[in-house]
């Protein structure tokens, strides 16, 4: 992991702490929140305050996240909001927690200027126990204070000066009057600067959790469902749920919702270098796994390894050629249902506000594509890459440093186009059972030769039909 961490692929962009009164505060926060302390006098924090110093330091990696729920945060500036956040158990939790330092950062920033502001993720479930407990995480609350309780003292002082106003003996209450006086002197005029927070509930239908063994639960689509990736003892849940080894369903849930599109049909993408860069990363894998040598791993160096592997290139591979073939050589349509090895990594998420979950899926069904596994599921990429022999791990940590580092915002784009908005996504029907599965692609802007009679695509989808398996 040392390589990763010195090219800036893990822990980068954390917040550096290293002044004596900025420790202080955080300890203060930590106390509060844990009964503990630490001795480190430099670390640094993600966007919720947990360090993985102090983590080390205190034998627990889970110090501001116990149960793996309700996450905890200290924040001492505004500018955690572009870190990452580290030891992710939802896919929500940095986005819940970047939206609310965005949408108070004023307050924030005066708030952090003086002491720590810490608080909680908080929601109605506070352990795990059972998969039916997913379905009670609905909306999320951030509950924050500063050390000192600025924000609850200015909620009592502004509730005594209503009563101060309000009351007829309220200016000959001496009692109150001092009351006030005191609480002033630790908030300020809270009349003409009230501290208060906004922005603060969030709706979480839909997201990822590591409970479970990996968990994707959708429950916005027209047709919900829970997708494990870990073995999952069913009990009855208001969803239907669908185990990772079960691709035809997974390939018929994203379609018949419209979540996910062809990379060689997608508005804006160059599905050339995209298609060849996936084939490059299922090389390398292959050449690792086998002991070849690739060499620099240039493209010649990796072509070499391709006629070396003649018959035994790995069928992702020989899918995504083809389809390449087809791209830029006018070669015949390739035919690549839902039960292929290469299937989802000639998908990418269709826009909308699903887009980052269904590319975090698509990025956990399609594990060779290190640089799709690196931007969307960091989590598994940075376990898997533990597992690499030492020639993958080299190539992927030089190439994440040359191709995608210098231009993170460039290459999000150029791979899964505009960063979605916030209303609400607009879903197709579902289809019905006896019909056949058409995928969610539209034949107009597809580059496809028109013929008189009707496309094949229209019928059974971009790569083929989806096998059918009882229900």
């Amino acid at each position: 992991m040392k390589r990763l961490i010195d090219k800036g692929l893990m822990f980068g962009n954390l917040i550096r702490v290293d002044s004596p009164a900025l420790v202080e505060r955080y300890n203060r926060a930590l106390k509060k929140l844990t009964g503990r302390v630490t001795t480190e006098t430099e670390f640094h924090i993600d966007i919720s305050g947990y360090s993985p110093e102090v983590g080390d330091a205190l034998g627990d990696p889970l110090y501001l996240n116990p149960n793996g729920v309700n996450r905890q945060f200290i924040l001492l500036s505004t500018e955690q909001k572009t870190a990452p956040l580290l030891n992710a158990t939802f896919s929500t939790e940095r986005a819940i927690l970047r939206r609310f330092i965005e949408a108070n950062e004023a307050q924030l920033f005066g708030l952090t200027a003086r002491d720590a502001v810490l608080g909680e993720l908080e929601d109605t479930v506070y352990e795990l126990d059972r998969p039916a407990r997913l379905f009670d995480l609905r909306h999320i609350n951030v509950v924050a204070d500063t050390t000192g309780e600025h924000l609850a003292e200015a909620e009592r002082l502004a509730g005594l000066i209503t009563r101060f106003r309000t009351e007829p003996e309220g200016w000959d209450d001496d009692r109150l009057i001092a009351e006030m006086i005191a609480l002033a002197q630790k908030t300020g005029d809270v009349t003409r600067n009230p501290v208060t927070l906004h922005e603060t509930g969030f709706e979480t239908p839909d997201f990822w959790t590591s409970h479970f063994g990996g968990v994707y639960l959708f429950r916005t689509p027209v047709q919900p469902a829970l997708i494990a990736m870990g073995a999952f003892e069913g009990a009855a849940l208001p969803v239907p749920v669908i185990a990772r080894a079960k691709h035809n369903e997974i390939a018929r849930f994203l379609q018949e919702n419209g979540l996910v599109e062809p990379v060689v049909r997608a508005r804006g993408a160059d599905a050339g270098a995209i298609l060849r860069q996936k084939m490059d990363f299922i090389l390398v894998d292959a050449a690792a796994a086998l002991g070849l040598d690739a060499g620099a791993a240039s493209r010649r160096d990796l072509r070499a390894v391709a006629q070396q592997l003649g018959a035994a290139l790995p069928a992702e591979f020989q899918a995504l050629a083809a389809l390449l073939n087809w791209v830029e050589a006018g070669g015949a349509w390739p035919r690549i249902d839902s039960s292929h090895p290469g299937y989802f990594y000639t998908l990418r998420a269709a826009q909308g506000p699903l887009r980052d979950l269904v590319n975090m899926l698509l990025a956990e069904l399609a594990p060779k594509d290190v640089r799709q596994l690196f931007i969307c599921h960091k989590e598994l990429f940075y376990r898997l890459y533990a597992t690499w022999p030492e020639a993958k791990r080299a190539y992927v940590a030089e190439f994440l440093e040359r191709e995608y580092q210098i231009d993170k915002a460039g290459a999000r784009a150029r791979l899964f186009g505009p960063e979605p908005g916030m209303e609400a996504a607009e879903l197709p029907p579902p289809v019905p059972p006896s019909a056949p599965v058409r995928g969610p692609w539209d034949r107009e802007g597809a580059g496809l030769a028109k013929t008189a009679r009707r496309d094949p695509i229209d019928l059974v989808g971009p790569w083929g039909a989806v096998t059918r398996t009882r229900r």
